[in-house]
């Protein structure tokens, strides 16, 4: 079924399960936190985020492409500035497809749909695999920059899947590949053999995690 829903497009892919902070700037999307605000039931304080494929978050063109799968999100936390902006705390709940953008309201409105994760039996081997590949990428990446998850690792491969796409430094067409995977069998597989791909690349160039040739900055809007 296609339902309403407030939307957030932002220079990132945001995964369910995954906590975020935001610093929320922009006229048009304070004016969205100050409606969530307005919503009794915490509960019901949702609306969706996209990345954009192409364009900005901010300006007076903004995002000029979108992609389509994104999450559907939970405001959880906020803290008004005397600037009037807000510093923001969301959870990922759910995949989403975005279908249409309304833009002429007082922010952007979209029409969705429910993208529900299969419930899969993950082979054990895919899942230690999947760990076994993101210790050894955690250990060799920290001899640059700080540790990219400082927790423990998940058991649930469902969660084990959403976790490891959010914390890989990865570029973000391949992680939205990951949010756009049918299962959290083909999730841990790719993400696997993505950060496979990022060891052998950083063993040719070991000066630099080979993620950061390709990333660009962002900011939350």
């Amino acid at each position: 079924m296609s339902d309403t829903l407030p939307m957030f497009p932002l220079n990132a892919v945001l995964f369910p399960g995954v906590t975020l902070p935001l610093h929320v700037f922009e006229e048009r999307y304070r004016a969205l936190v100050e409606h969530l605000m307005s919503i009794d039931d915490p509960a019901e304080r949702v609306f969706g985020s996209v990345a954009i494929r192409e364009g900005y978050e901010v300006g007076d063109h903004g995002a000029q492409s979108l992609f389509r799968i994104g999450c559907r999100l939970q405001l959880t936390e906020v803290e008004a500035n005397p600037d009037g902006s807000f510093e923001v705390v969301v959870v990922g709940l759910d995949r989403i497809q975005l279908d249409s953008l309304d833009g002429s309201g007082p922010f952007p409105v979209g029409t969705v749909q429910d993208l529900p994760e299969p419930t899969v039996a993950v082979p054990d081997h895919v899942v230690q695999r999947a760990r076994a590949t993101f210790s050894a990428y955690r250990l060799a990446l920290t001899e640059f920059r700080p540790d990219p998850y400082d927790g423990t690792l998940p058991r649930d491969a469902e969660y084990l899947s959403w976790t490891l796409a959010a914390v890989a430094p990865l570029p973000m067409a391949e992680r939205q590949g990951l949010l756009e995977a049918s299962d959290a069998e083909e999730r841990l597989i790719l993400v696997t053999d993505l950060l496979r791909g990022e060891l052998q690349a950083m063993n040719v160039i070991p000066s630099l995690p080979a993620t950061d040739v390709a990333r660009n900055r962002w900011s939350p809007n």
